[in-house]
């Protein structure tokens, strides 16, 4: 079942252990207030309590938290301090923060003494449980391809690395071959004294790989902290976010991560597995009862007589936009760069753009999902837009050799019909962290300029 909801516009997926044909719908409410309550909708028993409706409320198309007026305090507090708060007070920190925590600080510490620049990527996606014991819960497509190839060309331009990955995603270095369509078994093959050697035509590129993994590693440049869901990555991301401080403008916040932009609060968060079916019901009638009972409510029957108007409702609160705390207190001298990912051309600068003007950082980098590995935006404060592109060779005329293309300096997006098929040669992070670090060189300066 598919769904989009992730704050990077990812396209999102509904993930359950077990198979389920039921269809998915989308709804989406206008109310008088002009607000939309954001509604899944799966046929599923109508046994499972339903939890209060859940409005969401939009400004330009950006989720904003609607209870921060209604507060007594708020009066005394902005309304990113109550959201802040709240969310904070509200869901349970993660049992692993301490332990991260205490880890980024020692690394942070260790390379402020060191006067080196550290930069936290955040990579991959959140989840959002459905139940406390997580059976089901809602994803997007990130593998942490950007944040893990990012975070490699960091090291190589001499940063210290807070890797904050989603558990499971792609990891530097190790990513070269996790992420490759064969098995990694088929780079190896048995020695003939029992040892396990590389295949000759991937030796050179593996150790090239390992050399740099070892060199990272030894040199204490590279720290990984892993997540699961949205909530162990704002606690996690709100606790390194402020070990940073005393980095001053040296710190460098590149937010890869697609963060999903609902979630279920803790309160109306069942503690089991949603049932799909209303058999345990029927436990005090009879067996011949609950037999058919079963029958009737089987998902795996793709009989046509089986019924499926069977629904669940599950209502999402949005996620508050911490962003503006990033900027304004978690962080306030560092230099924080965030990602604006669409699907639709017409609309991305001007996303990247608001997100820019509302928020108050330092980098919008924009891309689109189709041409994601070829082509990203650069949308900074007093700067013209600029576009970023992997060199390309126009696709093949008949009778007549590839040609360069010439259309490296426009300013519209790709068409994703121009372009060659498979993979570019170059990988676009190799060009994206020079210019993030030659804007981050300005921020330094500039900072130290002002004291």
């Amino acid at each position: 079942m598919a769904n989009t909801i992730e704050a990077s516009s990812s396209p999102a997926v509904f993930r359950s252990s077990q198979p389920d044909p039921s269809p998915l719908r989308i709804r989406t409410k206008s109310t008088p207030h002009s607000s939309s309550t954001f509604t899944l909708s799966f046929n599923l028993p109508e046994s499972v309590p339903s939890s209060p409706t859940s409005s969401v409320f939009s400004d330009s198309s950006e989720i904003t938290m609607s209870s921060a007026s209604s507060r007594p305090d708020s009066t005394r507090q902005t309304s990113a301090d109550v959201a802040e708060r709240d969310y904070f007070n509200e869901n349970p920190a993660p049992a692993s923060l301490e332990k991260y925590t205490k880890q980024a600080k020692e690394f942070i510490d260790f390379h402020a003494a060191a006067g080196r620049r550290v930069v936290l990527v955040t990579s991959g996606g959140t989840t959002v449980p459905l139940e406390r014991q997580t059976v089901r819960f809602i994803d997007n497509f990130s593998a942490g391809t950007r944040g893990a190839t990012s975070a490699e060309y960091f090291l190589e331009s001499g940063y210290a690395v807070i890797f904050l990955h989603r558990q499971f995603s792609l990891l530097p270095y190790s990513r070269h071959y996790s992420h490759a369509t064969d098995c990694f078994l088929d780079f190896l093959h048995e020695g003939p004294d029992g040892s396990v050697v590389a295949n000759e035509e991937y030796q050179s590129k593996m150790l090239k790989v390992l050399r740099q993994y070892n060199s990272a590693k030894k040199q204490n440049l590279l720290l990984t902290l892993p997540f699961t869901t949205i909530n162990d990555y704002l606690f996690v991301l709100r606790s390194i976010a402020q070990l940073m401080r005393p980095l001053g403008p040296s710190g460098l916040l590149y937010l890869a991560a697609a963060v999903s932009d609902f979630f279920v609060p803790p309160e109306r968060m069942v503690e089991h597995k949603i049932q799909s079916t209303n058999a345990t019901d029927s436990q005090k009638n009879s067996a011949k009862e609950n037999v058919e009972s079963e029958e009737t409510f089987d998902n795996f029957d793709s009989s046509p007589a089986v019924p499926r108007s069977k629904r669940l409702i599950v209502d999402l609160d949005p996620v508050p936009k911490f962003l503006k705390n990033l900027v304004d207190g978690w962080a306030p001298e560092g230099m924080i760069v965030s990602f604006k990912l669409e699907t639709d051309p017409e609309i991305l600068v001007h996303k990247a753009q608001y997100s820019l003007d509302r928020y108050q950082h330092h980098l919008v980098i924009g891309n689109l999902l189709s041409t994601r590995k070829w082509e990203v935006v650069f949308v900074a404060p007093g700067q013209s837009d600029k576009w970023i592109r992997v060199p390309r060779r126009r696709k093949t005329i008949v009778g007549k050799e590839n040609i360069p293309d010439g259309g490296e300096e426009s300013d519209r997006p790709l068409n994703p019909n121009d372009l060659p098929e498979g993979e570019p040669e170059t990988e676009i992070e190799s060009l994206i962290i020079p210019a993030v670090e030659e804007l981050h060189t300005k921020h330094i300066q500039k900072a130290k300029a002002r004291s």
